[in-house]
């Protein structure tokens, strides 16, 4: 039992959430279950026990390649972002695909991210862009990091599972994307309706944060804009269900024009 906030694995711990890097904290048991469908090895996994007795504790230890290392309710708490972390955490390591190691697919729709700075955001995001049928998102310099533990639980498992390319600058972005259009996310009433946008993949669909919107750079990049019709005195909705409307509406109407060959 861990019952010392001066232990080596809880230290560990602690550097690796001040790091940008290839490890993240999973916390609670639905990210953990998440991990081990995808086949992801854990470094380290703590568990209360409390949760360790749960019944939903001893699933997880079954399917865990070690036994888990117990600690106290209250050394976990200090450790996670989460309000509530459920009794268990894991540290994985996730590493992250970089540009080259993808090409832009015919039928493929990517998410480029331009300076999303929360990561809630970036999770609901991600997690919009799997259901939907995105491909995967391109993340600039500054957006908040895919392994942080409030990214990857609004994600709901979507970064697990979701190639997110960090540090992309908008010219590399559209280089790599060459022959697709770039369609910017804008809240202004300038930009065209989304009732009447036709886009098919394979296409760039670029998010600004909610409050500055798209930088200057990635505007130099679009060849569309598209704002959401909205009604009375609202002025912008939530990046996240944007993009989702946005979404829909491109990669089913492909869906639908594409050709199958029989």
């Amino acid at each position: 039992m861990i019952s010392s906030p001066r232990n080596e694995t809880l230290k560990t711990i602690r550097h690796l959430r001040r790091t940008r890097g290839d490890h993240a904290l999973l916390e609670g048991p639905h990210l953990v279950r998440e991990a081990l469908a995808e086949g992801i090895p854990f470094e380290i996994v703590l568990v209360t026990p409390r949760f360790a007795d749960s019944a939903v504790g001893r699933e997880l230890e079954h399917r865990l390649s070690a036994p888990p290392e117990l600690v106290l309710d209250e050394l976990l708490e200090r450790l996670t972002d989460s309000d509530a972390p459920r009794g268990v955490l894991a540290v994985a390591r996730l590493e992250r695909p970089r540009l080259a190691d993808r090409a832009l697919g015919r039928h493929e729709a990517w998410l480029y991210l331009d300076c999303i700075q929360d990561p809630g955001n970036l999770g609901a995001i991600a997690r919009v862009a799997e259901g939907l049928g995105a491909t995967g998102l391109l993340l600039s310099l500054g957006c908040a990091d895919p392994n942080h533990p409030r990214a990857l639980r609004g994600s709901a498992g979507s970064l697990l599972r979701l190639p997110a390319i960090r540090g992309v600058a908008p010219a590399e972005a559209a280089s790599w994307s060459t022959g697709a259009p770039w369609v910017g996310l804008e809240a202004h009433a300038g930009a065209e309706s989304l009732r009447t946008l036709h886009v098919e993949p394979p296409f760039v669909l670029a998010l600004g944060a909610e409050g500055p919107g798209l930088s200057p750079p990635t505007r130099e990049r679009l060849d569309r804009t598209v704002t959401v019709p909205l009604r009375g005195r609202l002025e912008s909705l939530n990046v996240a269900v944007a993009a989702a409307l946005v979404l829909e509406r491109l990669l089913r109407e492909g869906e639908e024009n594409r050709v199958i060959p029989p």
